[in-house]
């Protein structure tokens, strides 16, 4: 392959399964140039939907800048170091102080080959860096005393250097993950920070047209998978399991005004009646026309809630752009089955013998526009890679089950990837403010999604 000498190129340090190399490739309509990471999963999602690059499956300090980029000009070097030892959610193990130390690597490339615009994407706490003591704990008197000697050095080497946190669903991305972001340039130009271009649906942008409402969860959730009960698994869920769904079945269906109901292309109806024959069950899907109404209503409802399976946290509603994505799969999807509420009559699930209940049980009550509705039976189930990574900001055609070889990539590789990465529309957002010259004018994001 010939070199072009005279085209400022891209290096996507650390990069993973490709999120921040998808939205620079997004805005300036190229693959990156040179990719970098030391796992060879990631390297393998990375070569499957960035074949165009040139990978280094190496550690990056192993990577020598001047050989790599053959003489070329670095427009952008992009830097994503391990933020596991800066995350609060790392709790209180020692830290490593090597990696740690990762981001010291974007010096080292602005030593070497002087790149035009550098830019570093890590977690908020990244600010904290400082010292360890000899037992591998942050000195607590000395914080901060490191990244500010990282910003020091690249100061003194002639960049322009800015810090800002932002947030993935300003941006378009259907997540609300928080993340620090540096720039530095050393070409004179100023630095820009991209407005965002969606915003609180409440807010007076969005109401005046100023901006798009957040991308909410609801949006890449696949409603064709079922959510199978949580009362008929052949292992019982934890204890706290237990109590952290009926935390959210009580806060956001029992006591939201307006509980979030799932869109009609992927609802049903259940209709309840008293069967002689209990493995009965009514119901249709919503393609269809509606079946004979009886006089009385009896047609049921579904309605579901996110919820995240932490210590503290009880979950969100479906209709918020959707959590931090973590390496783990955590996020799952609660439903709660609902039937018209006839006073001691309540419906229930069809397999069994009907209950005798009297009109004082109003646990699960839910009222949906002025009508009664009772919760008969509660499903969970885990979000998969497929809704995860547009929640991410992934376009809908990325690839993420196979790598460049065809081979298929496992599941947990796959979550893993996207909890690393970085929300293509971040990456997209930040270059096209700062490198322009570079960009090209297209909504290929939009129609990537749409796809």
């Amino acid at each position: 392959m010939q070199l072009d000498l005279f085209r400022e190129i891209i290096v996507d340090n650390f990069a993973g399964g490709g999120g921040a190399s998808t939205g620079i490739e997004i805005a300036t309509g190229l693959s990156v140039d040179i990719a970098i990471n030391h796992d060879p999963a990631a390297i393998a999602m990375h070569k499957a939907n960035h074949p165009d690059t040139e990978h280094y499956c190496e550690s990056v300090w192993d990577v020598d800048p001047v050989k790599a980029v053959k003489g070329r000009k670095v427009g952008l070097a992009w830097f994503s170091p391990d933020c596991k030892h800066f995350s609060k959610a790392k709790g209180g193990k020692p830290k490593d102080k090597n990696v740690r130390g990762l981001a010291w690597i974007a010096v080292k490339w602005a030593i070497a080959v002087k790149p035009r615009v550098i830019m570093l994407e890590n977690v908020e706490e990244f600010q904290t860096w400082g010292p360890l003591d000899k037992d591998g704990y942050p000195i607590k008197e000395e914080e901060g005393k490191t990244f500010r000697s990282f910003v020091k050095s690249l100061k003194a080497l002639g960049y322009d250097v800015q810090f800002k946190e932002l947030r993935a669903c300003d941006y378009g991305a259907p997540t609300i993950r928080k993340r620090f972001f540096m720039i530095a340039r050393c070409d004179g130009k100023p630095i820009v920070w991209p407005e965002p271009s969606h915003g609180d649906p409440n807010s007076l942008e969005v109401q005046a047209g100023r901006l798009k409402p957040w991308r909410t969860a609801s949006e890449i959730i696949d409603w064709s998978i079922g959510t199978p009960s949580i009362f008929e698994r052949k292992k019982p869920l934890a204890e706290n399991t237990m109590r952290r769904i009926a935390r959210g079945i009580q806060k956001f269906i029992v006591d939201d005004p307006n509980p979030f109901v799932i869109p009609n292309k992927a609802a049903f109806l259940t209709q309840y009646y008293t069967e002689t024959n209990p493995s009965v069950v009514r119901g249709q899907s919503l393609r269809e026309p509606i079946y004979t109404i009886p006089t009385a209503n009896r047609f049921g409802l579904v309605t579901a809630f996110i919820a995240q399976h932490y210590k503290s946290s009880t979950g969100h509603r479906v209709d918020h752009p959707l959590g931090a994505i973590t390496t783990v799969n955590k996020a799952s999807l609660v439903s709660a089955f609902l039937l018209k509420y006839y006073g001691s009559d309540v419906g229930q699930k069809l397999s069994v013998p009907l209950h005798t209940i009297t009109t004082k049980d109003r646990f699960g009550l839910v009222t949906l526009h002025g009508e009664d509705y009772q919760i008969i039976d509660i499903g969970m189930r885990m979000l998969q890679p497929h809704e995860l990574y547009p929640a991410q900001g992934f376009p809908a055609n990325y690839i993420i089950d196979r790598d460049c070889l065809g081979k298929p990539y496992p599941k947990k590789e796959q979550v893993a990837r996207v909890g690393n990465s970085v929300p293509p529309p971040f990456a997209d957002a930040l270059v096209r403010a700062n490198l322009p010259e570079m960009c090209v004018e297209s909504n290929r994001y939009k129609q990537a999604v749409a796809n």
